[in-house]
């Protein structure tokens, strides 16, 4: 018999976290977490999505022994301003026993039900900067520290459990010498030119920090229309200045101001950690930190993480400017190759800017939906 706890202790919450190790133990495409950055997200004191959302934690048990865990998600602001009567789910781990999945899913499904919400769909966090979807394709390439991992058999899980494929992502590379760069050069010159607009480049991480907020206003501006936005407030935005900003390259940050000085786009990208995460194997001490600084220095990969164009400079050319920026800055770092994150199957704008790159579609994953009676 399968027991669902409710977590209800830093110790619990522990085991919550440390539970893929178990399961994906050996197993050379799953990135670990680091445990304390992981432990602090879910912590109300410290991050700042609570103030808009609520999250319950659970294990799924079978003779004492962990083998599943969940966590049942509600955000505030999109059931109440957006009328999105959503209850989400993340944090998605089993054994290959469906009594467990089911286990697991019927206690999110009874929450839901018990806030008189409509339908479940996750994998997914508290926002769009949480990491999204289980893998249907692409099982045998290593994750990267913004995406989950997961084995084949989830998706026949959530399929006999009535859930059906909500929202499509698609993850692609390319190389870095087969992208058709040259006329990015010319291009980014003349826009620039025609529109009166500025490229910056950064060299240290403290010259990022008071263009942080700018950047993350026009994220908020440029994703809104996507289907899964919900927007991050000036806390959260504060809160993902000091974990993040500072971690990442500086030369992997490029922003276009307009003659205004106002930011009008942008784009962070930052070496891949995945084989560096691997080998920290959830601790940055007491050597896991030096592989995640010697991965900031000397990766040859690059990932894609967020790009965002204001919508009135949509179209007219600007993501030249900012792939030029990249591609000048990847020759400085020697880096080869570069990894797209998740994007919406049906976000074909954002698809179109990377024709010229000769994209391979590696990865495909999705969240998964079931409609409450």
């Amino acid at each position: 018999m399968i027991e669902v706890k409710e977590i209800t202790s830093k110790k619990e919450l522990r085991k919550f976290v440390t539970f893929p190790f178990k399961l994906y133990k050996n197993n050379s495409y799953w990135v670990p977490p680091i445990i304390k950055e992981e432990l602090e997200s879910f912590d109300p004191d410290k991050n700042p999505v609570f103030e808009h959302a609520q999250a319950r934690f659970f294990l799924a048990l079978h003779d004492g022994k962990i083998v599943g865990r969940v966590a049942a998600i509600t955000n505030q602001y999109e059931i109440e301003q957006q009328k999105v009567k959503k209850m989400r789910f993340g944090w998605l781990d089993f054994i290959d026993d469906k009594n467990v999945s089911k286990s697991l899913m019927e206690q999110v499904e009874k929450i839901a039900l018990e806030k008189q919400l409509e339908f479940t769909e996750g994998p997914v966090g508290f926002s769009n900067m949480d990491k999204v979807g289980i893998l249907t394709e692409g099982y045998d390439h290593i994750g990267s520290m913004v995406t989950w991992y997961n084995y084949p058999y989830y998706v026949d899980h959530m399929e006999a459990l009535g859930y059906k494929p909500e929202k499509k992502f698609l993850e692609s590379y390319f190389y870095v010498k087969d992208a058709e760069i040259d006329k990015y050069d010319r291009m980014a010159q003349v826009i620039a030119k025609r529109y009166e607009l500025t490229p910056v480049n950064f060299s240290k991480s403290k010259d990022v920090m008071p263009y942080v907020n700018g950047i993350f206003e026009l994220f908020n501006t440029s994703y809104s229309k996507l289907s899964s936005f919900v927007p991050i407030s000036d806390k959260q935005i504060a809160y993902f200045k000091e974990k993040y900003i500072g971690f990442i390259n500086p030369d992997f940050i490029k922003v276009v101001l307009d003659k205004n000085k106002r930011i009008i786009a942008f784009g962070i990208t930052m070496p891949s950690f995945g084989r560096a995460l691997q080998k920290a194997n959830g601790r940055l001490f007491p050597f896991g930190f030096i592989h995640l600084l010697l991965a900031r220095r000397n990766s040859k990969e690059s990932i894609f993480y967020l790009i965002g164009i204001a919508p009135e400079y949509q179209k007219k050319g600007v993501t030249a400017i900012i792939f030029d920026l990249f591609h000048k800055a990847y020759k400085r770092h020697g880096v080869t190759k570069g990894i797209i994150t998740p994007e919406l199957e049906d976000n074909k704008d954002i698809q179109l800017i990377w024709d010229n790159f000769n994209p391979v579609h590696f990865k495909r994953r999705a969240t998964f939906r079931k409609d409450l009676d």
